[in-house]
């Protein structure tokens, strides 16, 4: 088959070749003789090249040796599929090849036959973009730059074949992209030209790792599509003369020649560090970069440093290293991390990673000037130096308190080896202590037999390595004192306990007891270890006290053990521990949080916490940095501590006006009276784990009055909100607390309220009176306890005193009785029963009425018991005695509700222009950040932005331009209010998908440079304009943007068709036809930033345009889409269109001057903090709060 499918071979005899390249490149070559034809065999012996420009290699360069096997050395990536196929060269050739196809994760290759090692070609499979069936037998794999047909024997294969290329192709797609989008020798360490002897063409070669790859040009390089790579591991290089070396493999001698002999040194030594790469044993050295700090070099800061000091406990770079052998063995003993596999035992390999680069430094290099610190680029000698003044010399390093105290160093290094603080010895020793000092002990004599005695394995190690180590040679002169060496505070905890493997998700589900393992745990000098059992003597794991960011407590039985509790590291790692025993939990959690929490925040630990850890905060006094600082969380209080302060601020999280988490950047929102904190976590998993803990404790946590979420005034939230709703909507609804509302409503209500009572706001024409009263006459009626508490009997009994005085006097003392949340709330209740019987005659609900409802509901009883009516009764009666409230506040309550029912009571839809104060929803920012502010009639948009800005505590600086923007969420637009914009007309036009929201405005500065330079009033240039759909009537395609001139000037905007002489910019007017396609009068035009992606503009620097005016009585309103080409130049027509629009005046002067003017001048006070009218939600509730006022508003407020 083969040979039918071959050309034939001319009869004259070439010496015989072996081809290195594929068909494809002997048919695409130019220099090809037409006249010759030939068979195609490419390690074959017996065949000649087509072309002079072939890639061959003579059969004297062929070593003999057996065909490879498919598990050999240098097989490293497991084979997919292989087999024979069929392949057709490009140009429309109809000959098809034999070739023996194999296919891994990595590359498609192809050969001449099964036993050949180095391919004619091989694709990477990332490069592949598509595999398709193109008829009987025949598939193609296609590249971005190439398409390769093959044939298979039977549709069976052709599909199977398909199928695993698909399948590979696809799972390669998921991996890291790399440098070059395909050329797997991105991270090449040399790559160029060299000649191949026999050939007289060069090829591109790509020394990568521990590979070579031959390509046929750069172009073939960049696209990764080479013709064959070998594997460095069977490889040794040669020099041969002068230019010229050989690249011998047990398969085949690759004899090459460079451009020049210092290039061929280049090449031979990148060849050789391959095959140096290709031996290296990276276990060793995976281990010690597991160590995040030993992954950069100790001294200039390289990637990855593959050497080490054995003695000096640090890690460092090739470069670096040369240098560290020019200091001699005596004071630095270089080792590889990759190659000298027995130096590095177990304990020499904990011992870096124990240390790390980082901790070694801050004693090595811990008063390096910046002048002088190594970087990445710098040169030999500068190496040279700084390394001898480092190590040799010591001029960097920290020096320990006993410097120069023989003595004492000796006595410290004893105390010191007893312990497992290595750090702490690497400085005794290197600042003078003796290694082979008298301990006084005469069977452990040394420092070496005491470490051995007490199992300080690292201790061991480090000693070891150093009894020859030459000290550093310093210059500093420091006088002996007398001080005596302390070793540091030690906390030592042992004994057994249940654990389950590390996990890096939060633990949503229940662990069972069978998921726990036991394990003997040691906690001993800031590292804890856990053993199989406490007759092992090396850990299963660890974990050091420093990488501990929080310990949280879980309730009982939350799994399998009825106590457990939860270790966060800064490695985004969370451990679970467990026991039956509370004793035992209790000391293990103290012990563990006093190892990691510092000396001034000991006093966390003195409280019953249920989590606790080191975060990052900001607070509205300084927005700038976060600090940070130590939480604890004990019940609903989360107390945090500062190092600069000495007390703890506490926070009651179930009296937080509001909290919000802005996931994007793990930030949690804490918003009570007076501050804003923002909490960052350091880690997603302790952030995430925080962040819903203190939503647990900010929410409901009981089912008592003083466990729901409360206002400032210590009232329940769901108490206040349901009042604060019936006041303003139910008042006037007759028989209310008397009808039932519709049950299912009510229990998703309250349910909603249960959850977070916090964010439910209740809303007219949501929400249904009856509903609203009926859920708060069934909290109180389910409240745990209720709320006379444990005191109901007594007031029950108070009754039987007939004197009213006397009963005054009984109900007084009660009350004071009361825990604090309780009078609270019965004071807020008694106040609104009273102000509803005030109004009986509206909605017949007098004295005893609501005594009859309310009675059985407060003390929870059957209705039987007649005395819980009277005592309401009375309390109501006698609400000014009995709460000793001021007469006067409580008549101006009084008018205020009677204001808003006379309000409602004239609302009229077909009233003229609107006044007075309405509540709307404002966003800080984002639309998360809710805010609620009071919209009198002549609030402008500045006053407004300082309304929220003062709210959140927020300080403006000269350079901050805080903007009020409107946002069309559906148009996908923004639009800045001018400062003196009204914002009353603006919400009476938002529609359903807009909302107003206060941001920063970033590009105002560069617009008032822009206007501040500009000499006239007008603009005029070429914009990519769009209609709305037939609209305009220019004949235009709605589907796309065409080029427009415009001219802006102070009166009008002009479109013009056609453009004439545009080299003339002098006069823009005579550019265009004399009339222009269309004019819109400036002041009817809104401008907004942005256009919606469905229109697909052609750039992203769009403006959408609305033009409105009223013409024969009727509303005119059109809208088109304007594009720029850049960013300034859509800054520069919007700043002049708001230019022209508001006289020149973009912002205002005195920006922070006209904030404190804002501040002195109170919106009106004369209503306190009732709301008049919400404004919030729907477009229908916000045109029927604003048509609650008629042609004369303020009629009703004339008798203030």
């Amino acid at each position: 088959m083969a040979n039918k499918m071959s050309l034939m071979v001319p009869k004259e005899t070439k010496p015989r070749y072996n081809s290195l390249c594929s068909d494809d490149e002997l048919l695409d070559d130019d220099g090809c003789d037409a006249s010759i034809s030939v068979k195609r065999g490419s390690w074959v012996e017996g065949l000649i090249p087509s072309c002079q420009n072939s890639i061959y290699l003579p059969n004297t360069s062929h070593v003999n040796a057996p065909p490879p096997r498919e598990d050999s050395a240098s097989t490293q990536t497991p084979i997919i599929k292989m087999g024979w196929l069929y392949k057709n060269p490009p140009q429309g050739s109809l000959i098809y090849q034999h070739r023996w196809v194999k296919l891994d994760a990595e590359f498609l290759r192809y050969f001449d036959s099964e036993k050949d090692v180095y391919s004619k070609r091989i694709i990477p499979t990332a490069c592949i973009t598509e595999v398709v069936h193109v008829g009987d037998q025949k598939f193609e794999v296609v590249t971005h730059n190439r398409t390769f047909l093959f044939r298979a024997e039977s549709d069976l294969e052709r599909n199977e074949w398909v199928t695993v290329l698909k399948d590979c192709v696809r799972a390669r797609r998921t991996q890291a992209s790399l440098d070059l989008p395909f050329n797997p020798c991105a991270t090449s360490e040399m790559k160029g030209y060299l000649e191949l002897r026999g050939l007289r063409s060069k090829l591109y070669t790509v020394v990568c790792l521990d590979k070579v790859f031959l390509y046929k040009n750069t172009e073939e390089y960049r696209l990764g599509i080479g013709i064959t790579s070998i594997d460095m591991n069977v490889g040794n290089v040669k020099e041969v003369d002068r230019r010229a070396f050989d690249l011998t493999t047990p398969y085949r001698i690759f004899s090459f020649s460079a451009d020049s002999d210092q290039l061929k040194d280049q090449w031979v030594e990148a060849m050789r560090e391959s095959i140096a790469e290709a031996l290296s044993n990276y276990e060793v050295a995976e281990r010690i970069w597991s160590e995040p700090s030993n992954q950069m070099c100790a001294d200039c800061g390289a990637v990855k440093p593959e050497w080490a000091s054995i003695n000096l406990a640090v890690v460092f770079c090739k470069r670096c290293a040369g240098e560290h052998r020019g200091l001699g063995p005596s004071i630095s003993k270089v080792r590889s991390l990759k190659m000298d596999k027995k130096v590095w035992t177990e304990d020499l390999v904990q011992l870096f990673v124990t240390l790390g680069n980082e901790r070694v430094n801050q004693f090595w290099a811990a008063n390096v000037p910046p002048s002088e610190a190594l970087m990445v680029k710098s040169s030999s000698e500068e190496r040279r130096s700084f390394i001898t003044v480092k190590y040799r010399e010591g001029k960097y390093r920290r020096y320990h308190p006993l410097f120069g105290n023989q003595r004492e160093l000796n006595n410290a290094l004893c105390i010191n080896v007893q312990s497992s603080d290595v750090c702490e010895t690497l400085a005794l020793v290197f600042c003078g202590a003796d290694l082979n000092c008298d301990t006084g002990d005469p069977n452990l004599p040394t420092p070496i037999a005491l470490a051995q005695h007490h199992g300080q394995n690292l201790q061991v190690e480090f000693l070891n390595q150093n009894r020859n180590t030459e000290l550093p040679r310093s210059e500093l002169k420091v006088a002996i004192d007398t001080v005596h060496y302390m070793a540091p505070p030690s906390i030592t905890h042992n004994g057994f306990l249940f654990k389950t493997a590390s996990m890096t998700r939060p633990i949503t589900e229940k662990k069972g007891k069978e998921e726990f393992s036991r394990r003997w745990c040691v906690l001993n000098d800031g590292n804890f270890s856990y053993y199989e059992s406490d007759k092992n003597a090396t850990p299963n794991g660890g974990l050091k006290m420093r990488e501990i960011m929080c310990l949280a407590v879980d309730p009982a039985e939350t799994h399998g053990y009825d106590h457990t509790f939860v270790l966060y590291t800064d490695t985004e790692r969370l451990y679970l521990f467990g026991t039956d025993h509370p004793e035992t939990m209790r000391e293990w959690v103290k012990s563990i949080a006093k190892s990691f929490i510092p000396a001034g925040a000991e006093d966390l630990l003195l409280k019953d916490f249920e989590r606790i850890g080191r975060l990052r905060y900001k607070d509205g006094l300084n927005l700038e940095t976060s600090r940070l600082a130590w939480f604890c969380l004990v019940g609903s209080n989360l107390h945090i501590r500062l190092d600069e302060h000495p007390r703890d601020e506490t926070v009651d999280l179930q009296k937080l006006l509001e909290l919000s988490i802005q996931p994007e950047n793990e930030v949690l929102v804490l918003v009570e009276r007076g501050r804003t904190l923002y909490i960052e976590g350091e880690r997603k998993l302790d952030f995430q784990g925080w962040a819903t803990a203190i939503q647990r404790a900010a929410g409901s946590s009981g089912d008592t009055l003083s466990q729901q979420q409360l206002t400032e005034a210590n009232i329940p939230v769901i108490v206040e909100r349901c009042i604060h709703f019936i006041t303003q909507y139910g008042l006037i609804s007759e028989g209310i607390y008397r009808k039932s509302g519709v049950n299912s409503r009510i229990a998703a209500l309250l349910e909603e309220f249960r959850r977070d009572a916090r964010c439910v706001w209740l809303k007219e024409g949501e929400h249904q009176v009856d509903d609203v009263s009926n859920v708060l006459k069934r909290f109180f009626r389910d409240i745990q306890d209720g709320l006379f508490g444990q005191q109901a009997h007594n007031w029950l009994s108070s009754t039987a005193v007939s004197d009213e005085s006397s009963r005054v006097c009984q109900y007084r003392l009660l009350f004071s009785n009361l825990p604090r949340v309780n009078q609270a709330t019965l004071r807020a209740l008694v106040n609104h029963l009273y102000c509803v019987q005030r109004f009986a005659d509206l909605n017949q609900m007098n004295l005893h009425n609501l005594a009859i409802v309310f009675g059985p509901t407060l003390f929870q009883t059957d209705g039987k018991d007649y005395n819980a009516g009277r005592i309401i009764e009375d309390l109501i009666q006698h609400y000014v005695t009995i709460f000793d409230v001021n007469e006067q506040q409580l008549n101006r309550q009084l008018d205020e509700i009677t204001y808003i029912i006379k309000l409602r009571e004239n609302l009229n839809p077909k009233a003229g222009p609107a006044s007075g104060d309405f509540i709307c929803t404002v966003y800080l920012e984002e639309k998360t950040a809710e805010q609620h502010v009071k919209i009198p009639a002549t609030m402008t948009a500045a006053e407004m932005t300082f309304e929220i800005l003062d709210r959140r505590k927020i300080s403006v600086r000269e350079k901050d331009y805080w903007c009020c923007f409107e946002i069309n969420e559906k148009e996908e637009t923004e639009r800045p209010l001018h400062f003196q914009e009204r914002v009353l007309p603006i919400l009476h036009s938002l529609g359903t998908d807009s909302y107003l929201l206060v941001k920063k405005h970033f590009s105002m500065e560069a617009m008032l440079v822009y206007l501040a330079s500009k000499v006239e009033v007008s603009k005029h240039g070429m914009m990519k304009f769009r209609e709305e759909r037939s609209l305009l009537g220019l004949g235009l395609s709605s589907g796309s943007f065409n080029d427009r001139y415009f001219i802006l000037t102070n009166t009008s905007l002009r479109l013009y068709k056609e453009v004439r002489n545009l080299q003339k910019l002098q006069s823009p007017e005579l550019q265009c036809s004399n009339r222009p396609e269309r004019e819109w009068p400036v002041k009817c035009l809104k401008v907004y930033h942005g256009i919606k992606k469905k229109l697909r503009p052609p750039t992203c620097w769009g403006l959408t345009v609305i033009y409105e005016s009223e013409k024969h009585d009727k509303q005119e309103r059109q809208q088109w889409y304007l594009c720029c080409d850049t960013q300034n130049e859509m800054r520069e027509w919007f700043a002049t269109f708001l230019s022209i629009q508001n006289g020149g005046h973009v912002w205002p002067a005195e920006w922070l001057k006209s904030r404190t003017a804002s501040r002195s001048a109170p919106l009106d006070a004369r209503f306190s903090n009732v709301s008049l009218i919400p404004l919030r939600g729907s477009e229908n509730e916000m045109r029927n709060s604003v048509a609650a006022f008629t042609a004369d508003p303020l009629a009703l407020f004339r008798n203030l």
